[in-house]
């Protein structure tokens, strides 16, 4: 469950900072990538720490809607194929790891 919980965090860090690196065209784009990056580091952070997994965990629902906000986000912001590939990767793992934690109890 924590290993889990922390490479969700670390995958929203890579949200929070990614616009840095890819240098988006859209301040839209940073300012959306930022807040909902944050909120799943935040998320997966604090379930992290209190260990929380399960359906109930509403942490781990914080995490995982971010994550399926990735999976859309390169079809409305991004326009370069490098960018709607790793967003959709990251996307899909955090959501695939997050419904993992929430099927272990």
């Amino acid at each position: 469950m924590a290993v889990k919980n922390l490479l969700a965090a670390l995958i929203g860090l890579l949200f929070v900072f990614g616009p840095n690196w890819i240098h988006f065209a859209h301040e839209s784009a940073v300012i959306t990538s930022v807040v909902f990056g944050s909120i799943q580091f935040i998320a997966s952070l604090l379930a992290f720490i209190f260990k929380k997994s399960g359906w109930n965990s509403w942490l781990n629902w914080c995490s995982m809607l971010a994550g399926v906000w990735f999976v859309i986000f390169p079809f409305a912001y991004l326009s370069g194929l490098g960018e709607y590939v790793i967003y959709i990767v990251l996307g899909i793992t955090s959501v695939m790891l997050n419904y993992y934690t929430m099927n272990e109890d």
